[in-house]
């Protein structure tokens, strides 16, 4: 008898189309990799993945779109922030996610071992990424809005 996948996971219902907001679909995929990462179970991983995949495959096209009016506040700060998004694995994790990129290039699978560091590898990332589309980009002055980086330039 087959066993089908019951979705007991809240963000396995999360719904989610073109018409989604990229930052919306940036907080889903951020949700969506740490969950995967941290999940045991080998069936909900791979729908936690292939919600990720569905998800990034509809921020992808959004990327480079003019941000829409609704968002502009919500990406608009009064003061410079304290910290900007960064991609910052201490040595050894970052050297294991090397290792095990070059490993999945080279057998062009990947063994059951490395699936692990892959998952948190893709946690990391998608989680700077989100972070990165979601970061403010304009700052209130006394001279009206402005780019962020033409502030701190």
């Amino acid at each position: 008898m087959a066993t089908t996948l019951n979705p007991t996971h809240p963000l396995l219902s999360v719904p989610f189309s073109v018409d989604t907001d990229f930052t919306v679909l940036a907080i889903h995929c951020d949700k969506l990799a740490l969950i995967l990462a941290e999940c045991d179970d080998p069936a909900l991983r791979m729908a936690f993945c292939g919600r990720l995949a569905a998800a990034l495959t509809l921020l992808r096209p959004q990327l480079y779109d003019p941000i829409p009016p609704h968002l502009m506040d919500s990406l608009t700060v009064e003061a410079l922030p304290a910290r900007f998004p960064a991609f910052e694995p201490d040595a050894n994790t970052l050297c294991d996610y090397c290792q095990t990129l070059a490993q999945v290039l080279l057998c062009r699978t990947f063994p059951p071992q490395l699936e692990e560091q892959l998952n948190w590898l893709l946690s990391e990332l998608v989680e700077y990424f989100a972070a990165e589309i979601n970061a403010p980009r304009w700052i209130r002055t006394a001279d009206g809005v402005k780019f962020i980086e033409e502030v701190i330039a």
